[in-house]
């Protein structure tokens, strides 16, 4: 591997895809105006730029919650001080796949919950659909504002070791992540302004106003001046500071459940002045939980009664119910397929290897391959429900063997991938990390897509899981016009 000049002479290069450098070292010209900043910039200065920015995370207030650990659950989200850049040309790729893989998934979402001609023709398994723990049979024949069951998605992309960027996952129920896209781009402009203005990063800012223009135009039909509010499931959530920035900039009220009340099939929200009519809700509460009466009976979060005002076309929820069926990890290997079958185009974004392990097949092929697999469960997010193989005991190998036997249904198997690697600034020094990439999309009235992402870090090093809840952190995805 080559030897790079320092700063850099303790960077990692290995066979991954590094972002930063080509691999004789020699570094991509879009990251330039970055290099040459670090190269004359003293590691003090860098430093206090790093605690400057820990100092402004924390007075924002900008957290996330860790669950299942007993020493405190609220935590500074980790963000790294280097930004991730890519080039415009590379971004209008990402921008056309992501374009053509949310409108097929709306398509396929629209057709499952109504004539199902895709599971007639038997493009998708029929058990495979109907067997998917978010598949809700109550959406059947009910018509969703615009035909639009997906108004927020957050797809998340890695590249290969040529770069090419490809498609590890889906995010349709309640996406979160993107406040941290905005705050790390409010800090980054403050941290480091010249390179910043000398890079020519395309912004993405308008993000919160193109989100609320999604939403108005999924409003009821007839409600010119909609009311939109923010359902959150409160301040326990691991993602409440997200829902309180986002209400904010929008400015739309922020609400719980106890908040709404449902009175002749129209959703109202009590305010000190009365009842309001409520036309469009973004809900950040999963579907169990969003009508006691509907589904978890249980359920303290939700509002009784708003599935029954939402079936009548009263209320417009985003994202629609039942929308977790499309991004259920053994549905997302037939992603190629749907987009064929409804655009009778080739996916532009391919999809990574995976195997269905409720196939005997593929099921026996990652069995006898544990050490050399990632096994994910199919419902699980968060970096939760995972086996990285070599990174495994063979104790953690045995484990997956007797789930997966289990319940073959609830796992697939991926190769062991080698995520890009990007540069970092760890303990005073530059090293290399692996990332991958967390677009947002909105559809309202039309598709948009601001310029960017999250991009989430391992900060462990050699780490390969990039979740915030396992160890992971964020950095702000410059889009520059160098091509």
């Amino acid at each position: 591997m080559p030897q790079l000049s320092p700063p850099f002479d303790n960077y990692e290069l290995d066979g991954a895809f590094d972002e930063m450098f080509d691999s004789n070292g020699t570094v991509r010209p879009h990251y330039a105006p970055l290099f040459d900043m670090l190269q004359e910039s003293p590691a003090s200065e860098l430093k206090r730029a790093k605690q400057e920015s820990d100092l402004i995370f924390l007075n924002q207030g900008i957290t996330f919650t860790v669950y299942g650990k007993e020493e405190g659950t609220e935590r500074i989200f980790p963000h790294d001080l280097l930004p991730r850049i890519v080039t415009r040309k590379e971004w209008e790729h990402v921008e056309a796949g992501l374009t053509q893989r949310i409108t097929a998934l709306n398509l396929f979402l629209q057709d499952i919950y109504h004539g199902g001609r895709i599971l007639n023709d038997g493009v998708v398994p029929r058990e495979l659909v109907y067997t998917c723990k978010y598949f809700r049979r109550q959406m059947r024949g009910l018509r969703v504002p615009k035909g639009v069951y997906i108004a927020v998605t957050g797809t998340d992309l890695i590249r290969d070791l040529d770069g090419r960027f490809m498609v590890l996952e889906d995010n349709l129920r309640v996406p979160s992540g993107v406040s941290y896209m905005l705050t790390g781009r409010q800090v980054m402009k403050r941290i480091f302004p010249k390179v910043f203005r000398q890079s020519g990063v395309l912004p993405i800012e308008g993000y919160p106003q193109a989100l609320l223009q999604s939403l108005n135009a999924l409003a009821p039909d007839g409600r010119d001046e909609p009311t939109i509010v923010l359902l959150t499931p409160g301040v326990f959530n691991s993602a409440y500071f997200e829902h309180t920035f986002l209400a904010r900039q929008m400015g739309i009220e922020l609400v719980e459940g106890r908040d709404l009340i449902v009175h002749d099939n129209i959703v109202y929200m009590r305010t000190t002045s009365g009842l309001t009519r409520v036309d469009v809700i973004y809900r950040r509460i999963d579907d169990d939980f969003i009508d006691p009466l509907a589904f978890r009976h249980d359920s303290i979060l939700g509002v009784p009664g708003l599935f029954n005002a939402y079936r009548a076309g009263n209320v417009t929820l985003a994202n629609a119910i039942g929308t977790g069926i499309a991004d259920d990890k053994a549905l997302y290997a037939y992603v190629p397929k749907i987009i064929k079958y409804y655009l009778g185009q080739d996916a532009i974004l391919p999809n990574v290897e995976t195997h269905i392990l409720a196939e005997e097949g593929p099921r026996q092929y990652v069995l006898d391959n544990l050490e050399k697999m990632v096994v994910k469960a199919v419902g699980e997010s968060g970096g939760y429900g995972m086996l990285i193989g070599p990174h495994a005991s063979k104790a953690e190998i045995e484990e997956f063997r007797l789930k997966i036997l289990a319940d073959p249904r609830n796992y697939i198997g991926q190769p062991t991938l080698m995520l890009s690697r990007a540069p970092c600034f760890v303990d005073g020094d530059f090293d290399s990390r692996h990332v991958d990439l967390r677009p947002y999309i909105l559809y309202g009235d039309k598709i948009t897509i601001v310029p960017g992402g999250l991009t989430r870090v391992a900060l462990r090093k050699g780490s390969l899981v990039v979740n915030s809840s396992q160890g992971g952190g964020s950095k702000d995805t410059w889009v520059v016009d160098e091509s």
